[in-house]
């Protein structure tokens, strides 16, 4: 049996570097699900559909290769709000379970565990995974953060405008029928509007190391 970390949340919570870097530090491999999700948007918007095309983004998501998108060409605000979409779709949904679920029992590598984030990984993909963190933080905090993040990359970003976006995505996320984002009744909240990341990540580190002694 490998180790399953769950960790769920809203976009810009801060949950993805902090996944990023519990994987590194307890030495388990590391797969960010929503980019998933980000890449089956990518090639429904490059074929020229609508994300909310259900026959197209299923055929995308069915014909998926991890990693086969650079992750920089998912970045951007307008793949992201795509991939909320394109999450929406039970079907879309079910093509890409089973890919997570192998993800989590054998991870590459023959890593001893496996740190997944996303958006149901505690409640859907993983619901018996013995660590479940709900990483979050204020809407205004996650705006200004995203921001700033779009502008260290050279990409236009109005804070407003984020922010709108942010609330408009949580919406989709914590109101779609299918999985939609919350935290599994076991999980434990992180709370990172005032935390940095190094403050989190012992933060997080001390809530797994106390549910594993």
């Amino acid at each position: 049996m490998t180790l399953v970390i769950a960790v769920d949340g809203p976009t810009a919570s801060g949950k993805g570097t902090l996944a990023r870097r519990l994987a590194a530090h307890y030495g388990f491999a590391y797969l960010d699900t929503g980019a998933l999700y980000r890449s089956v948007a990518f090639r429904v918007l490059e074929a020229g559909y609508d994300p909310k095309d259900e026959a197209t983004a299923l055929r995308a998501a069915e014909m998926l290769v991890p990693g086969s998108v650079p992750d920089d060409a998912l970045r951007s605000d307008r793949i992201g709000s795509a991939a909320s979409q394109v999450a929406a779709i039970p079907a879309v949904r079910e093509a890409l379970l089973s890919l997570q679920r192998r993800f989590a029992a054998v991870p590459p590598g023959g890593a001893p565990g496996a740190v997944l984030d996303g958006r149901d990984i505690g409640t859907v993909i993983c619901p018996d995974a013995p660590v479940k963190l709900y990483v979050t933080a204020d809407v205004a905090a996650r705006a200004r953060r995203r921001t700033l993040e779009l502008q260290a990359r050279g990409l236009p970003a109005e804070e407003a405008q984020v922010l709108a976006d942010l609330k408009a995505r949580d919406e989709r996320d914590m109101n779609r029928a299918v999985a939609p984002l919350k935290p599994a009744p076991d999980a434990v909240l992180l709370d990172t509007t005032t935390l940095g990341i190094e403050e989190a990540f012992t933060a997080a580190r001390a809530i797994i190391d106390r549910i594993l002694r």
